[in-house]
């Protein structure tokens, strides 16, 4: 049986030698490439042609989500794993959006993440534990009207998280570098999305909300 050929692409080289290691050890799997960061994950796609692989999403010199959407153009028949410290349904929405077939969490265990390889690799699609569970606590308690998370931006949730951790507009605009006003810019967009009147509803939103945030 032929194996199942994986690159990793995570900017972190400890879980992606972990993972190497984890996936070398099953005889179902071959790591044919590991790479740090999204410009070379593309190079070595287009190189390589894996069947899977395991892309994180917070990438530089540009997101895994940009990552992805540029493998499925030069290599479609690789298949797309999203892989992210995020439990947020908003963002293993997004990751499928661009073309991915799967999202897994960093909590996902060892087994969830061979089990996603394999329903993937067989054409079907797959979402973590951590991830359904959250959407079915949503849907139990959605109520009519409630602010739509999907339609943030990538970077109007890296404010929202900057924000739940306490950061101020100047801070995060160093934390991102970008500039004061673009920070502001997207507090107004983010505020008018989640239909709330000012920053103090939307702190407060945030640190009510766990299930979206």
């Amino acid at each position: 049986m032929n194996k199942i050929r994986i690159m990793i692409a995570d900017d972190h080289k400890l879980i992606r030698e972990t993972w190497s290691y984890i996936l070398d050890s099953d005889p179902r799997f071959q790591v044919i490439a590991e790479c740090g960061d999204a410009e070379e994950a593309v190079d070595l796609a287009r190189l390589k042609h894996p069947d899977i692989v395991l892309m994180d999403i917070n990438m530089t010199p540009f997101s895994g989500l940009e990552a992805t959407q540029k493998i499925r153009k030069i290599s479609p028949a690789s298949r797309i794993i999203g892989v992210s410290m995020h439990s947020q349904p908003a963002y293993a929405k997004k990751m499928l959006q661009m073309g991915a077939r799967g999202y897994v969490t960093k909590n996902s265990s060892k087994e969830e993440m061979i089990q996603a390889i394999l329903e993937v690799h067989q054409g079907n699609k797959y979402i973590c534990d951590e991830i359904k569970n959250i959407i079915s606590d949503q849907l139990l308690d959605e109520k009519e009207n409630s602010p739509n998370i999907n339609t943030l931006t990538e970077r109007e949730m890296q404010i929202i998280n900057l924000i739940k951790e306490g950061l101020s507009s100047k801070e995060i605009a160093n934390s991102l570098n970008i500039s004061l006003k673009t920070v502001e810019v997207h507090r107004h967009n983010i505020l008018k999305k989640l239909k709330l009147k000012n920053s103090a509803s939307l702190v407060n939103f945030i640190n009510t909300s766990a299930t979206y945030f």
